[in-house]
């Protein structure tokens, strides 16, 4: 049992010691080890230490590279009375240029002006900014870009705040005036021509029809009291001139077929100096008969307008049934609220009266023309016609 113990012994005994490991240092290094220990043991001169050094650097060492090469003359960059200083080592007949010192306060820039060295880009003849001159005020796309910038702008406020829309597209050279001050009249008319112009100034001043019925009956006593509000406001009213278009609304009643009445409302537009008169009418609203049979039950015999329709209105008599506010009774007997009605008419009037104050504007400038060929022949001065011919509405 002891022998067997004497032969194997410990386990760790019997492992063999282990092997060298491997060596990644190069043979130069170990040389220059050892010859570094000889020459610190010897102490040889500071350049065979530098020079050894350099042969056996594992790495490359870092080297200093001057912005300016020594080739170049820096002399003038110095001032007087800051002399640069430079020693030369002479070795060998060579000189040996140390670094050189510099104080760049005292350094003379260029003194060429930063505006004449880009003068190529920023002249108005080149071609970059040419272009974007050009962008901007042909119509192009810089001019796009603002455009639709601004649009989206307007759109955001307009939707956070409904009321901004006619501050934001009011303006331009278009202002009309409406005869009235209902707001459920000037904003619809406000709405359609800064549709169709873009920009208008759409301002409502109250006005009055007073040879007419409470409630005109048929068409003609409905286009009649929309030529007596424009007469009115523009003998009344100061503010209302011959160059201003004025827009007046009137509702009426009117039979179209045996017992079966609508209510309309006609919008005539005038403008005088221009000579232009347009009308149309508003989607039709049918009014059930009793209602008609108590308007006319409510106008009295000896109602002195009684020829042109009925004492009282028929809002009136749909409100008090449909228990509703005076202005939103067709909202509520048809979902379609009076402003729309009016909205959808006003706007065929203001395309209308865009369209022929295009050929007023070109009858003019042609008129014009002809004058001054007329002139110039016979050696005259021309004159040109103006607007004004067309009479004013009936009273």
């Amino acid at each position: 049992m002891s022998d067997l113990k004497k032969k194997t012994g410990n386990i760790l005994s019997n492992v063999s010691p282990p092997s060298e490991l491997p060596s990644f240092i190069t043979a130069n290094v170990a040389t220059a080890a050892t010859d570094i220990t000889v020459t610190q043991s010897n102490k040889p001169s500071a350049v065979d230490d530098g020079a050894k050094k350099d042969e056996t650097e594992p790495f490359i060492p870092t080297t200093f590279s001057p912005a300016i090469p020594p080739s170049k003359d820096t002399s003038l960059l110095l001032s007087a009375d800051q002399p640069m200083a430079v020693d030369a080592v002479h070795r060998g007949g060579e000189p040996e240029a140390e670094p050189v010192h510099r104080d760049f306060a005292s350094m003379i820039l260029n003194p060429e002006p930063v505006a004449a060295a880009l003068s190529p880009i920023t002249q108005g003849g080149s071609a970059l900014f040419g272009w974007m001159k050009g962008a901007v005020s042909g119509g192009g796309i810089l001019q796009k870009v603002a455009e639709k910038a601004k649009n989206s702008v307007d759109t955001i406020v307009t939707t956070l705040d409904p009321q901004m829309k006619e501050y934001i597209n009011s303006g331009g050279d278009t202002e009309v005036i409406v005869a009235s001050d209902k707001d459920d009249k000037v904003r619809p008319i406000r709405e359609a021509f800064q549709t169709v112009f873009g920009k208008a100034t759409v301002i409502g001043l109250p006005a009055q029809a007073a040879a007419i019925a409470a409630q005109p009956v048929g068409f003609t006593a409905g286009l009649k009291g929309a030529e007596h509000r424009i007469n009115s406001i523009r003998a009344e009213n100061p503010r209302v001139d011959d160059h201003l278009p004025v827009v007046a609304i009137e509702n009426f009643v009117v039979e179209l077929f045996p017992d079966q009445w609508f209510d309309a409302g006609v919008i005539l537009l005038f403008d005088y100096a221009k000579s232009i008169l347009l009308k149309t009418v508003t989607q039709m609203t049918p009014i059930p008969l009793p209602v008609i049979t108590a308007l006319q039950a409510d106008t009295p015999a000896d109602y002195p307008l009684k020829d042109t329709g009925f004492a009282v209105t028929v809002g009136s008599i749909m409100a008090r049934n449909l228990n509703t506010p005076h202005t939103e009774w067709h909202r509520a007997y048809t979902s379609v609220p009076r402003s729309e009605m009016i909205l959808a008419a006003a706007k065929t009037i203001a395309t209308l009266y865009k369209q022929a104050t295009l050929d007023y504007n070109q009858l003019v400038a042609a008129q014009a023309e002809a004058a001054a060929t007329r002139a110039e022949a016979s050696g005259e001065p021309s004159a040109v016609p103006s607007g004004g011919g067309m009479p004013e509405p009936a009273e």
